[in-house]
């Protein structure tokens, strides 16, 4: 008998002591059971935020459920070229209301052609080039052209349409203020001379004639200039509600859909360590310190969709480690909606 006693109490007392390394840090013994998946969250999206340099925002939600995460959601972020989405919901708009067809052939001027991303520049930039409006879309948002880009944004009325197509729809902390092509002048610091004399040598020659510093004095002037910038919560709203389909046309919302999910840039990004078969309906943006991937992600198992915005400013790391943050960020989010559907009730102590 009284061995067994002893061997109850040795037992007793290891299990206590192994209880002891696996605590929960002081600061969240308190918190109720359901709150602590989450807060593991918030931890890790905040350490792989911090990685990134500079400062990241990151705003998440589970359009099923309505369940939120986020980090820095109301501060602004250059948009770079995910300002291409809400140029792209607005020229649906117009689709849909039969102001444009996509079928519709436009006809580029040397004028149009820009530098940055994309091919039309690199492969097509002569005289006589014809494309529809459908294909001007897919290369906006597949490849990310910046000559598509300026060619769309004129067709959807502007920079001022555009703004006031996401005014109407409730998202207030988001604007579209200039062509690509004036936002790659103003980044690096070079004045454009009138339209008629634009040309892809041109913007060349302006660019060489900068110089480390003045490109320097732009950048940062640029990371904090309030146009053509989006809060998180605001890009959010915007991905939930083509998420949704209550946008456009069922036809116009399935398109965007569809050319979203074979965006071909930032492989590494939102979809960088995420399962390989995971479905992300995503657009990129890239512009000196500013990298940002946003998107709508879709769970398996009929487990939802996640739509997510994540955006790095001011960071001078490299863009495979910002890349690697994005990815990290996306994958916590990802893992904490799959394996946490809803919330768990509260524990009674």
């Amino acid at each position: 008998m009284n061995l067994l006693l002893s061997i109850v109490s040795l037992v007793l007392l290891l299990s206590l002591s192994a209880a002891g390394f696996a605590q929960t840090p002081a600061k969240s013994v308190e918190a109720p059971v359901a709150d602590i998946p989450r807060q593991r969250l918030e931890r890790e999206i905040a350490r792989a935020a911090q990685s990134a340099g500079g400062l990241a925002g990151v705003s998440a939600i589970h359009i099923e459920s309505g369940r939120r995460i986020a980090l820095n959601p109301h501060e602004r972020f250059p948009m770079a070229s995910t300002y291409k989405v809400p140029i792209a919901v607005q020229l649906l708009s117009r689709v849909d209301q039969g102001e444009i067809n996509l079928d519709q052939m436009v006809e580029l001027k040397p004028s149009d052609f820009r530098p940055g991303s994309g091919i039309l520049t690199s492969l097509l930039n002569k005289p006589g080039v014809i494309l529809s409006v459908r294909n001007l879309l897919e290369l906006m948002l597949l490849v990310s052209d910046n000559s598509a880009t300026d060619l769309l944004l004129r067709l959807a009325g502007g920079p001022e349409a555009v703004t006031a197509r996401m005014r109407a729809l409730g998202i207030r902390d988001m604007e579209i203020n200039r062509p690509t092509i004036n936002l790659i002048a103003d980044s690096a610091g070079y004045t454009l001379p009138p339209e008629k004399e634009w040309a892809p040598e041109l913007f060349k020659k302006l660019y060489e004639a900068t110089t480390p510093d003045s490109r320097q004095t732009a950048a940062t002037k640029f990371e904090t200039d309030p146009r053509d910038t989006s809060t998180p919560e605001a890009m959010v709203m915007l991905l939930e509600r083509i998420c949704r389909g209550d946008l456009l046309k069922r036809e116009s919302g399935a398109l965007l859909l569809d050319i979203m999910e074979r965006c071909r840039t930032g492989p590494a990004r939102l979809k960088g360590i995420l399962p390989s078969e995971t479905i992300v309906a995503h657009k990129t943006g890239t512009i000196g310190g500013t990298l940002n991937d946003v998107g709508i992600i879709k769970l398996p198992e009929d487990t939802g969709h996640v739509a997510i915005a994540v955006f790095v400013r001011s960071s001078g790391k490299e863009i495979q480690e910002r890349e690697r943050a994005i990815a990290q960020i996306a994958r916590a989010v990802y893992d904490f909606f799959l394996f946490q559907p809803s919330t768990p009730p509260a524990v009674k102590q």
